[in-house]
């Protein structure tokens, strides 16, 4: 009986690696656009990941059953889709400030916030293995945020607050989708929503357009293949992993997206965000190695 579970589990661990080393593309593929930049690169990759979740979600739900979830008033859903709105916008918006590095880096205090977001509204228990990785990345993260920011400008500056945005939805939204497992509120739709938002509240704000065909394509590519198909790889994670399990995993997202710009956009990370970074990985693998052998034990015993 055991034995499916731990499968399971492992299955879902996979899925949110395969998805943060999507998610992590997106930093290198924007440092290769010729005039697109801030909002409108936002509303471009937001509208491609719309038109991509539309026909996905068409596919796995059924053109019926997705409007009816649509049109639903369920406020996790809402909410949820709001969380991703806010994402979608501010981290892209955020990665046109500043490098990379400086995004990724603040993004990681996510497991930080979903623990206590998961605690407060969940009444989760964490045991003590989860803990002491989230001190320890924390740990890490401090070591590159310190560093990182010691010397910026005004407009690095800016771009670093923003990103702030990204890790306290992205807390609200793990909570939500973990939260609708006891009601069976399908959560895939949230996305869409999101994506939606993001389009419509980025597109005034981008006009007039200065987007090239070549930014178009990269966009297209970013919306898609960078988040479409990985963001609804990690709603169904989520339904299986803990909150903060699942933001412990997305800081995978650090170490190959600041790997990509360092070798394909030549934005080499300091020292402290290698060291950091370390910590950070460290504290992942960690964790999920204490967790599978908790789980062994159990299945032995049963």
């Amino acid at each position: 009986m055991t034995g499916p579970k731990l499968n399971t589990h492992a299955r879902a661990v996979a899925a949110m690696v395969v998805a943060t080393l999507l998610w992590s593309m997106a930093g290198v593929v924007t440092r290769h656009l010729d005039a697109a930049a801030g909002f409108e690169a936002t509303f471009w990759r937001s509208i491609f990941n719309a038109v991509a979740l539309v026909v996905l979600l068409a596919r796995l739900r059924g053109v019926a059953a997705l409007k009816k979830t649509l049109l639903s008033a369920d406020p996790t859903l809402w909410l949820s889709g709001g969380c991703w709105a806010v994402m979608f916008t501010a981290f892209m918006v955020a990665i046109t400030m500043t490098t990379v590095a400086n995004v990724l880096v603040t993004m990681a205090i996510a497991p930080l916030l979903t623990a206590l977001a998961a605690r407060v509204a969940l009444g989760q228990r964490l045991p003590a293995r989860t803990w002491a990785a989230i001190a320890v990345a924390g740990a890490g993260i401090g070591w590159m945020y310190a560093h990182e920011l010691a010397v910026v400008d005004a407009r690095h500056f800016a771009g670093t607050a923003i990103a702030l945005a990204v890790p306290i939805a992205a807390a609200l939204n793990w909570t939500a989708i973990q939260r609708s497992r006891r009601g069976g509120a399908d959560l895939l739709a949230a996305v869409l929503i999101g994506a939606v938002l993001s389009s419509l509240l980025t597109l005034p704000v981008a006009m007039p357009l200065h987007a090239s065909a070549h930014d178009i394509a990269l966009l297209a590519l970013l919306g898609i293949a960078q988040l479409a198909v990985p963001c609804l790889i990690a709603v169904a994670a989520a339904r299986v992993l803990a909150a903060p399990e699942v933001a412990l995993l997305s800081l995978l997202e650090i170490v190959f997206g600041v790997t990509w710009t360092w070798l394909g956009a030549a934005e080499s990370p300091s020292r402290h965000v290698l060291e950091g970074g370390a910590l950070v990985l460290g504290a992942l693998v960690a964790n999920e190695t204490i967790a599978l052998r908790q789980r062994r034990l159990v299945a032995d015993a049963t």
